[in-house]
């Protein structure tokens, strides 16, 4: 399933303002992630489904490392990666071998409430394979935003598309792909008036 996309750019405010605009939808406030040098907003996109708004945290120093998603390089905000919920996430990388992701590293964000928010997730990278998410005994966050607009496609292009139809077909996902110069993502999302394309 999918849980998350990630809309990513050099400057969170403005690609708040982007996404927000595309979509016409306001975003809340998700968090701050600590040591990262980040922190998002959120919109919802179905009950288990949201899109992530991140970007550098001008409340926090620069983290030693680089930010993750290629944040530090991007030109303008943009879809960069997908995540996909799963129980179990080792069991999920051996299903999917030969292609190999990270083991699973464990976060946690506090919400605006103050509510700790704690989850596993392979190590998050910017590209066209996901990585993957379980939530641990965390409500997912979907289930506290408006459901104003559902996802309905996701489409990952690339030139090299193996791997990623591996996983889509090892994890039965509802994800199409299709050949490109150029990697990108496109999500397709329907909103109460009308259905749009996020890139």
């Amino acid at each position: 399933m999918i849980d998350h996309l990630v809309f990513a750019g050099p400057d969170l405010v403005a690609a708040t303002e982007s996404a927000e605009s595309i979509l016409g939808l306001v975003s809340v406030e998700g968090g701050r992630h600590v040591g990262f040098g980040t922190a998002n907003r959120l919109i919802g996109l179905g009950r288990s489904t949201y899109l992530e708004i991140i970007g550098p945290d001008a409340t926090q120093p620069d983290p030693v490392f680089s930010r993750p998603f290629d944040i530090d390089v991007l030109e303008g905000p943009r879809l960069v990666a997908w995540a996909v919920a799963v129980p179990d996430i080792n069991a999920t990388r051996r299903a999917i071998e030969p292609v190999v992701v990270g083991p699973p590293v464990e976060m946690t964000r506090r919400t605006p409430k103050g509510d700790l928010l704690r989850w596993q997730l392979t190590p998050p990278v910017a590209g066209s394979l996901p990585f993957f998410i379980n939530w641990l005994d965390t409500p997912h966050p979907a289930g506290q935003l408006e459901q104003s607009a559902s996802l309905v496609d996701l489409r990952i292009e690339d030139a090299e598309l193996g791997d990623v139809r591996r996983v889509v077909k090892a994890l039965n996902l509802a994800v199409s792909t299709r050949k490109a110069w150029e990697p990108r993502i496109a999500a397709t999302i329907d909103l109460p008036d009308r259905r749009v394309v996020l890139w």
